[in-house]
């Protein structure tokens, strides 16, 4: 059953949720203080993505209160080649102050001597710029990116976890953002002009092993805006999934979803070809791989293993009684499994 949520308050005076379910916008209203549950498992962050056929970048500020995470991952699809850089903070517990909505507020004092992060966002018109030093060989990353929404509608989600009451995933993906600037990255300069992406918008408290999928598609097609939003494998979701696709300014709910990841000798084949499907139909997807952004960072008690694989989708979605078909768009899949 899909619960569509109402304005109000996230958390009531238990620090649990008001409502599970899924909206069209933020109107939960979160509050960092309102938490009840253990502090050290409060996990807040703001992850970008644009490309366009070229290239893709990715950038991501973290606090997950016992460490905080900058990072910065440049995609080269014609070369099928990725470069990811991260720096950690020990013991942040929200020091890093990510603000409690989407809307607006900026992120404009992470920095040291290693990075500088800022994420400037008035009223949803948002400016990226970033510098991390010696993202590979050497090579220092810069960008200046500037974010516009072409829809007034998103994908946002209460998730409650069982049998962990005051445990709860609020998130917001805001797709088909233009981008508009550039980037440099040693000897690579890249102008965006017609790039799309995304805003992956997390708050909440999270039990400690995890495994999720999530997959983001954001493009242009034969005149119009094409992007979804697919995912599932944490938390209860008996309210409702996190599936959404979206064309030109309006979003459609769907429901479940199913990562079909090949097989080579008994493994998942991440570069293999995979399917997306559903129980109704609805959902009839290929997905060509062309870079596994693959990291496995394991420090004793926590470890976070992820596959964040882009490559090119085709396929079909159906919807408000039409098909919607489209080839070749570039996005991405992931699988990750924490323990955090």
């Amino acid at each position: 059953m899909q619960h569509e949520l109402s304005k109000g308050p996230l958390l009531n005076d238990k620090g649990e949720l008001n409502e599970a379910g899924y909206a069209f916008s933020l109107v939960k209203e979160y509050n960092r203080n309102h938490i009840k549950a253990n502090k050290a498992r409060i996990k807040e962050w703001d992850y970008y993505y644009f490309g366009d056929d070229e290239y893709g970048v990715a950038l991501t500020i973290a606090d997950n209160s016992y460490m905080a995470l900058i990072s910065a991952s440049v995609l080269d699809f014609k070369e099928k080649k990725e470069w990811t850089k991260s720096y950690m903070k020990w013991f942040t517990n929200g020091e890093l102050c990510l603000p409690s909505s989407s809307e607006d507020g900026d992120l404009s004092d992470i920095e040291d001597n290693k990075y500088d992060f800022k994420f400037i966002n008035k009223n949803g018109d948002r400016h990226l710029i970033c510098y991390l030093k010696n993202l590979r060989d050497k090579y220092d990353f810069r960008c200046d990116i500037k974010l516009t929404k072409n829809s007034n509608k998103s994908m946002v989600i209460a998730t409650p976890f069982k049998d962990h009451p005051r445990h709860f995933y609020y998130n917001q993906k805001i797709n088909l953002l233009s981008a508009e600037g550039n980037f440099t990255f040693g000897p690579i300069t890249h102008k965006f002009s017609k790039a799309y992406g995304v805003l992956d918008w997390g708050r909440g408290v999270w039990t400690y092993s995890n495994t999720w999928y999530w997959s983001s598609l954001n493009g242009f097609y034969k005149g119009h805006l094409v992007g979804f939003n697919l995912g599932y494998g944490f938390g209860d979701t008996s309210a409702a999934s996190e599936n959404m696709f979206f064309y030109d300014d309006k979003a459609y709910k769907l429901e479940d979803v199913k990562f079909n990841i090949p097989l080579k000798d008994g493994k998942e084949d991440y570069l293999g070809k995979w399917t997306f499907t559903s129980e109704k139909g609805d959902i009839d997807l290929v997905f060509e791989p062309l870079i596994d952004r693959y990291s496995n960072t394991n420090a004793l008690i926590i470890q976070s293993k992820q596959h964040q694989v882009f490559g090119k989708f085709s396929g079909t979605i159906k919807v408000a009684g039409n098909s919607y078909t489209f080839d070749n768009l570039i996005g991405f899949a992931e699988k990750v499994k924490n323990r955090w």
